[in-house]
This record gives C-alpha cells, sequence and structure tokens, in this order.
C-alpha cells in the first residue's frame, strides 16, 4: 500500500482547498427536521435516544444549568456523529485533530467557569484553597488548582483525540497485517481478520462512548458552576 500511516489523519483536499467544513456538517444529514404528524421508525429512535441521553445527563443539573440542555445533546450528537464519521471506508474523522477537539472544549469549559463565577463567586474562589490547608501551603495549593483547572479544557480535548486516534491506528495496522498475511499463511490471515471484525465492532461504541464521555464532562463542569 503507497499509503502512510497517517494519511488517514490529514486534512482532506479537493482542489487546494480544505473541505474538512463540508465533511463535518455531513452528518447533520443524519439527523432530519420531522414534519409528519407520525414519525418513521429512524425519526422515533433518535427522538427516543436524544430524550434518554438529555435524561442521563440534566438529571443533577439545576433549573440554571438544565438551561444548557440543547447544547449538551447538539453537542453529544455532533461528536457521535463525527466519530461514527469516521467508520466509514476512506473518510475522514474531525475528532483526531486536536485543534477541533480544543475549539469545541475551550468556549463549553470558559462559559461553565464564567458563569460559576457570575452565579456563584465565593463558591468557584473556594475551589481554589481547600478547607482546612495550613497557612504557609496556601499559595501554593491556589497555584496548584489554578493550573489545574485552566488543564481541564485541554484533558478533554486530548482525551478524545488519543481515544479516537489510537483506535484507527489499530485498526488501520491489524488490516495491513491482514494483508500481508493472506499470501503467506491463510489460517493466521483468518485469525486477525477476525480480530478485525472484533476490534471494528468496539470502535463503534468507543465513538458513542467517547462522545458522550465528553459531554458528560462538560456537564460535571457545568454542574459544579451552576
Amino acid at each position: 500500500m503507497n499509503e502512510n500511516l497517517f494519511t488517514p489523519f490529514m486534512t482532506p483536499v479537493m482542489l487546494g482547498i480544505p473541505i474538512t467544513t463540508l465533511i463535518i456538517m455531513l452528518p447533520s444529514i443524519l439527523f432530519p427536521t420531522p414534519n409528519r404528524l407520525i414519525n418513521n421508525r429512524m425519526i422515533s429512535i433518535q427522538q427516543w435516544l436524544t430524550k434518554l441521553t438529555s435524561k442521563q445527563l440534566m438529571n443533577v443539573h439545576s433549573p440554571k444549568g438544565q438551561t444548557w440542555s440543547l447544547m449538551l445533546i447538539s453537542l453529544f450528537l455532533f461528536i457521535a456523529s463525527t466519530n461514527l464519521l469516521g467508520m466509514l471506508p476512506h473518510s475522514f474523522t474531525p475528532t483526531t485533530q486536536l485543534s477541533m477537539n480544543v475549539g469545541m472544549a475551550i468556549p463549553l469549559w470558559a462559559g461553565a467557569v464564567a458563569a460559576g463565577f457570575r452565579n456563584k463567586t465565593k463558591m468557584s474562589l473556594a475551589h481554589l484553597l481547600p478547607q482546612g490547608t495550613p497557612t504557609f501551603l496556601i499559595p501554593m495549593l491556589v497555584i496548584i488548582e489554578t493550573i489545574s483547572l485552566f488543564i481541564q479544557p485541554v484533558a478533554l480535548a486530548v482525551r478524545l483525540t488519543a481515544n479516537i486516534t489510537a483506535g484507527h491506528l489499530l485498526m488501520h495496522l491489524i488490516g495491513e497485517t491482514t494483508l500481508a498475511l493472506m499470501s503467506t499463511s491463510l489460517f493466521t490471515a483468518l485469525i486477525t481478520f477476525t480480530i478485525l471484525a472484533l476490534l471494528t465492532i468496539l470502535e463503534f461504541a468507543v465513538a458513542l462512548i467517547q462522545a458522550y464521555v465528553f459531554t458528560l464532562l462538560v456537564s460535571l463542569y457545568l454542574h459544579d458552576n451552576t
């Protein structure tokens, strides 16, 4: 194969113009707006899953936090659909780009923190200094807690990028190994192909789980600040 190991993670270009934006907009077609009195099975399943996820995410939130429900559900559907988009052959996974994930994580984290300082100023400042801290440790702990606060969006983005990228790299390596073994040992190639099939099923689950984890962590940050 002439492809590089990291070719699937390169930004696709058509006529010298990046088409990442078009690819990101593509999954929105999978969520059509219902315009009938009685929905079909596809839309009914989508609405049921959306309500179930919304109930799981927003159950612990205050009324102010529940105003973020539309944004969090949209975030979950967007990440899940783009992760699943990358499972198609010869496709591109936008969530393997750290820049995109950082661009999603920082505004959401900043919005949650800003809401905390606006609604619960004293409690938000109290998080920077644990109760009962010895006096001589106060400056050091304030610095440590501040750094840990600013690391949260980076950790969100890196977690999503690493998990999606690792799974795709592993599938790529096992797929190349299966093709190479077909000419030497058919039985071994069959074993590796079985592993590849099981890994593909696992990656479909990981795509949904990582979308849920990303959204859940944003929801927890919001819960701490509302």
